[in-house]
């Protein structure tokens, strides 16, 4: 793929001179005249690219990232990674991660390679496409079920190129403990991120934020702050005025995201997300948090993937249901899970899969997933 218009588009956005872009998940893209984006006449704000949000908890939002934020992103990103080197796009372009991944290459002054993804995410495109890069810096971002697909079966020339990033961002939702395990024991150095849309993507590393974010934990749910934080929703005034909002703090004005995360701050101060608000699982009376069950779920043997929802429920209200990407039996899931967590956490609804269903940017599909498991709780 081509991407030397994009880039020359983006370019001329981030440094003030062209119009924002927003990317089609084909990997053409449109130009949007700051005077169409709906910020106040007298704003100095100049915004550099519109991206949508993943869709996967509603209909997908068109975010506007302002050339200050992607730059305080690529800033603090460039800091967290102790330099700056050459990227693998292995990301749609139309997503943030993906649309970072090239912003990030800009501001170094160095050449992404976009990896062909006409095939769908094989171990054999990425292969072929890391053995492009040419830096001593190498980087990608990558999603869990990705790097999980490379993890499974790899030959030795995926480790080995795998080996050879300085780092390997892995984020887009919540990562398997024995996947992180497996790789790090594998030798590569992955570092887990934290963001969305809203804040230019990542702007959590292993937990900690990147240089210039604020992170608060205000009733529970997780807050992010700073030049980072997008300057809102193109077209979308009122839900622009419900997710942002300003503060003084020591002097100065800090603008604030308040995502639909539940989180909490363990000992050290690092961030641990605990699953969404409207993850938590309302059960027989019993509150419980999807992001638990996942989590155990994952220690048990066999287990690569598990997805986690609330179902209805006659006789419960609701119920826990899970999507499993397994090598072993039914039978074997719930003794593993059963001696691992509490009796009320044990999912009554379980659906075994190849694979779980995706959306274009590799996320799961929660929508898809929900109707699935909706539907086998309601046979059941």
């Amino acid at each position: 793929m081509n991407i030397e218009p994009l880039l020359k588009a983006l370019s001329e956005a981030l440094s003030g001179e062209g119009p924002a872009v927003q990317i089609a998940p084909d990997g053409s893209f449109i130009l949007i005249p700051q005077g169409e984006l709906g910020l106040p006449a007298d704003s100095e704000t100049e915004i550099a690219a519109v991206v949508l949000t993943s869709g996967s908890t509603g209909t997908p939002k068109r975010t506007m990232l302002s050339v200050e934020s992607l730059a305080a992103s690529s800033v603090g990103t460039a800091m967290a990674l102790q330099g700056e080197g050459q990227w693998l796009l292995a990301l749609p372009m139309n997503y943030v991660a993906g649309l970072q991944v090239l912003v990030r290459s800009l501001f170094a002054g160095t050449r992404p390679w976009a990896m062909d993804l006409s095939g769908g995410f094989t171990p054999e495109a990425f292969t072929e496409g890391a053995l492009e890069l040419t830096d001593k810096m190498r980087f990608t971002s990558l999603v869990p079920t990705q790097l999980t697909r490379l993890l499974n079966n790899p030959t030795a020339e995926t480790l080995t190129v795998l080996r050879r990033f300085n780092a390997i961002l892995l984020g887009g939702g919540p990562v398997n403990p024995v996947l992180l395990e497996a790789a790090r024991g594998a030798g590569l150095n992955v570092v887990t991120t934290y963001g969305m849309s809203e804040t230019c993507g990542g702007a959590v590393y292993d937990g900690v934020p990147l240089d210039g974010v604020e992170l608060a934990i205000r009733d529970g749910r997780v807050w992010l702050g700073g030049p980072v934080v997008a300057a809102g929703y193109l077209g979308d005034a009122d839900l622009t005025e419900a997710s942002f909002f300003e503060e003084e703090h020591d002097g100065e004005m800090v603008r604030w995201y308040e995502s639909g995360d539940l989180g909490e701050l363990d000992t050290e101060g690092r961030l641990r997300v605990l699953g969404r608000v409207d993850d938590v699982i309302i059960t027989g009376g019993l509150k419980v948090s999807a992001t638990a069950v996942t989590d155990g779920l994952h220690r048990v043997q066999g287990v690569r993937e598990a997805f986690v929802v609330p179902v209805p429920s006659t006789e419960w209200g609701q119920q826990v249901a899970a999507m499993v990407v397994a090598s072993c039996s039914e039978a074997e899931l719930m003794a593993g899970a059963t001696s691992i967590l509490e009796p009320h956490l044990v999912p009554k609804t379980v659906v075994f899969v190849s694979e779980l269903p995706l959306l274009a940017n590799g996320k799961p599909d929660r929508s898809a997933i929900l109707a699935t498991l909706a539907d086998a709780a309601q046979a059941a």
